[in-house]
């Protein structure tokens, strides 16, 4: 192998490396994907996660986070252009924008997309509130619906209707974390409610220090579930929109970031202290779901435990 393929061999390993050890609800780039599209799938992952991380450095001046994600989307664009960059603090992350480079270059992938995914973890320095349902959703149309394009582009498709699918699941996969990390969120100082529904629900920040959620903050979280199953269902489309074995990842998907969303909406008075998350055995209900999938045009009845 030449220098050169044994560079791209270790820099696709280390995005592989990052992915398998940092997931949220479920394995990225699992194999439930088709072969040749996990190591893109793995190297986009790690690339969103390193800005990701930077963004979180919440003992950092938000100025200094700035400007460090500045400096890694210009290191992508250097190694989408075919330039190997220099990347600090690690040579770790250096060989993540080689492989994502790389990825960006052999698949067309368009980098506005990636611009978007830095945007938003900027606002994550400066922003903490979110005053209405629209700045909440602009949010996700940059954090979270670029990386659901990026997947499809990966697997080759190319459509209109596909996106807008792929975008209101991502949106609503994006949300069911909102509300899963309530609790987390709110220690950190964020808090991802729009103020419009808080206030509409008569729910105060001052409620928040109790030791469980008031009637007021359920309801605004019983509010928060209904919009986010919303979305649930028109992103539905792009399970039965897909093929192969892509269909199988993201009818999991689907459905586990419903079963999520059932946990958050039955435990939502513990949200403060408590945080929903899915457990090993409920992996094996998930996947004889994904296998009995009900057709086109049929909605899957919502999960019980």
């Amino acid at each position: 192998m030449s220098s050169r393929g044994t560079l791209l061999a270790e820099a696709y390993a280390a995005c592989a490396s990052l992915a398998r050890s940092h997931y949220e609800n479920f394995p990225v780039a699992s194999r439930l994907l088709p072969p040749a599209m996990r190591p893109h799938v793995s190297a986009v992952y790690a690339f969103a996660r390193v800005a990701d991380d930077i963004a979180d450095e919440g003992v950092v001046p938000a100025s200094t986070r700035q400007t460090r994600l500045a400096d890694w989307q210009t290191c992508l664009h250097q190694a989408a252009g075919g330039t190997l960059p220099e990347v600090r603090p690690s040579s770790g992350n250096q060989l993540i924008v080689v492989a994502l480079g790389h990825t960006i270059r052999a698949l067309d992938l368009p980098l506005a997309l990636f611009d978007d995914l830095i945007s938003a973890f900027g606002q994550d320095t400066t922003t903490t509130r979110y005053a209405s349902w629209s700045e909440v959703l602009d949010y996700c149309r940059r954090s979270a619906n670029p990386v659901g394009r990026l997947v499809l582009r990966i697997a080759g498709y190319q459509s209109d209707a596909l996106d807008r699918s792929s975008d209101a699941l991502c949106t609503a996969l994006q949300l069911t974390n909102f509300w899963q990390d309530f609790g987390r969120d709110w220690r950190a100082g964020r808090l991802y409610v729009p103020r419009e529904l808080s206030d509409a629900c008569g729910a105060e920040e001052a409620d928040l220090q109790e030791s469980h959620l008031t009637p007021s903050w359920a309801r605004a979280i019983q509010t928060c579930v209904a919009a986010t199953r919303e979305r649930f269902d028109q992103g539905r489309a792009i399970c039965d929109g897909v093929a192969g074995r892509l269909r199988l990842e993201l009818r999991l998907t689907w459905l586990g970031g419903h079963h999520v969303l059932d946990r958050v909406e039955r435990a939502r008075f513990e949200l403060l202290h408590n945080r929903p998350t899915l457990r090993p055995s409920d992996f094996f209900v998930l996947g004889w779901r994904t296998l009995r999938w009900p057709g086109a045009g049929l909605s899957p009845a919502r999960m019980k435990d």
